[in-house]
């Protein structure tokens, strides 16, 4: 089953253009908004926390990816 959710998530980012990401992130980005608001005054530090060592975690690689290409093509 993996397998296949791995193909289905392989096709549909090779047939996908940039907008489509970008809706995707608009909705994940509206997700955690609305998971956002619902956490506990006393909870919202934890949470921040999380959240950003996660964004640190995946921006980083994603945007080092980002320069090797655009070296790339430069060169």
């Amino acid at each position: 089953m993996l397998k296949k959710l791995l193909k289905l998530g392989n096709d549909y980012a090779a047939e996908s253009t940039w907008k489509d990401f970008a809706l995707t992130k608009f909705c994940l980005f509206s997700m955690g908004m609305a998971a956002g608001m619902m956490i506990p005054d006393n909870r919202k530090k934890i949470a921040a926390g999380a959240a950003a060592g996660v964004f640190a975690a995946t921006y980083i690689p994603l945007m080092a990816k980002v320069f090797r290409i655009a070296l790339r093509k430069d060169s």
